[in-house]
């Protein structure tokens, strides 16, 4: 779109980043502001939720980030992504077929399972193309190859990689704008989102795709290193399995925090449950932690809706990743 040089209002010469006029306060882009509000009704009247909410995601580009027209539209967008999601939950799943036998079942099984990690494998190559990615990361695995060397330093930064592509991944499934993530040197990393997320359970399903993605590259990791018996490679298995079984701490900005949003009080003390079944399984003393802080929030009131996909992805990612993790900090 090519950038208007004058107000169509009042005149007054704009530069061409410019979204509002400072002299009367006019919408630089008020025409295609209404062909696009336009063309997001009729989606939304014809059932096309995925289109509308796209072209609302396009009118806020539009719009000054403060003004009262974008907080509309926010929740507008908000609200179409809450109905997308329920309409995908509420799809009933295909029966299985069974007029093919077994081998043919688990060979199609196989071709698919292979296509999904050509798939991945495609998408994890966006972020890293990007330039404040790429040198994050470069400078995030220094700070830790003068103390341990290159091969670790590197394989943990991977894993981070891949956990915060996770979270990408989740949030273009329900189309929400996000910055490929952003390493912080001896801390970790983050993705900045561009719009806020009102639905608990969408950003439980957002956070917790994040140590579900890190459990792949923790596993990933360790087949590695029993096919190879390198110690390295079983280090950084077992070092990313401890990173992410940290993350579903539910305090703070952690993924375990916004996992516990989404769940019925019920539900918080059955993932508590499953935490002391791990300890009790693994002796992985970071489960005390992780443990004592889900307790603390089972103790107290919740509105939370309730989602018992998110309580079976946060009790799996637990079993999982404080097996991976069993011989650090033991």
């Amino acid at each position: 779109m090519t950038a208007a040089t004058a107000c169509a209002r009042c005149g007054t010469e704009l530069p061409g980043s410019i979204l509002s006029c400072p002299a009367c306060g006019g919408l630089v882009h008020s025409a295609r502001l209404r062909e696009l509000a336009a063309s997001a009704d009729a989606f939304g009247a014809a059932g096309q939720l995925t289109d509308a909410r796209d072209a609302w995601q396009e009118a806020l580009a539009l719009l000054p980030r403060h003004s009262q027209q974008h907080r509309q539209i926010v929740e507008r967008v908000d609200d179409l992504t809450r109905r997308i999601a329920a309409d995908t939950t509420s799809r009933p799943r295909a029966h299985k077929d069974a007029s093919h036998p077994w081998w043919k079942r688990g060979a199609i099984g196989g071709a698919a399972v292979a296509s999904l990690l050509l798939g991945k494998a495609k998408f994890l190559t966006l972020g890293i193309l990007q330039a404040k990615t790429l040198f994050s990361m470069l400078a995030f695995a220094g700070v830790y190859w003068t103390a341990y060397g290159w091969p670790l330093a590197f394989g943990l930064a991977a894993s981070i990689y891949i956990h915060e592509m996770g979270h990408v991944s989740m949030l273009r499934r329900y189309g929400i704008a996000a910055d490929a993530p952003l390493f912080i040197p001896g801390v970790g990393a983050v993705v900045l989102l561009k719009q806020r997320i009102t639905d608990p359970v969408v950003d439980a399903r957002i956070g917790l795709e994040g140590p579900v993605w890190g459990l792949g590259a923790g596993v990933a990791a360790f087949l590695v290193a029993a096919a190879t018996a390198k110690p390295t490679w079983g280090a950084i298995a077992e070092l990313t399995g401890l990173i992410n079984l940290f993350n579903l701490t539910p305090v703070w900005q952690l993924d375990g925090s916004r996992g516990f949003h989404a769940l019925s009080r019920t539900q918080r003390i059955a993932v508590v449950a499953a935490i002391a079944l791990a300890f009790a399984v693994t002796r992985q003393r970071l489960l005390l932690l992780v443990g004592i802080v889900a307790l603390v929030r089972a103790a107290q009131t919740t509105t939370a809706p309730g989602d018992t996909r998110t309580m079976a992805t946060f009790m799996g990612l637990v079993a999982a990743l404080s097996w991976l993790s069993r011989h650090v900090w033991n």
